[in-house]
């Protein structure tokens, strides 16, 4: 457990300021807007796209993360290589990562958090 907020500050800026870099990048096809959602709480935060692409709706989640229990829960991660390299290069300690988009009986084989 963490024994202040400060951790959990940071690693809140750190998800914000990985989460804009993506929303940043263009989308390659059509008239697409990527943003960043954060809850009131500041405990989840999201990436999603929303627009048009050859007269076909584009609107979807790309990535979603939780601060709960003093660590970082990521339930869905849409990025290509995903996102967890960049949050343990940031630093945010393996053992603080939970990869809850995999079974809970699996996630002891991830080499991050189990729960």
């Amino acid at each position: 457990m963490a024994t202040s907020n400060q951790p959990l500050e940071q690693w809140r800026d750190i998800l914000e300021k990985i989460m804009q870099y993506y929303a940043a990048l263009p989308y390659r096809y059509g008239d697409v807007i990527t943003y960043v959602i954060v809850s009131r709480d500041y405990n989840h935060f999201m990436l999603v796209h929303e627009g048009w692409e050859n007269n076909r709706r584009v609107h979807g989640l790309i990535v979603h993360a939780e601060l709960r229990n003093d660590k970082i829960w990521i339930h869905y991660d849409g990025i290509e290589d995903g996102i967890t390299d960049e949050l343990v290069a940031a630093g945010v300690p393996k053992d603080r990562i939970v990869l809850a988009f995999h079974p809970p009986q699996l996630r002891q084989h991830t080499g991050y958090a189990i729960a």
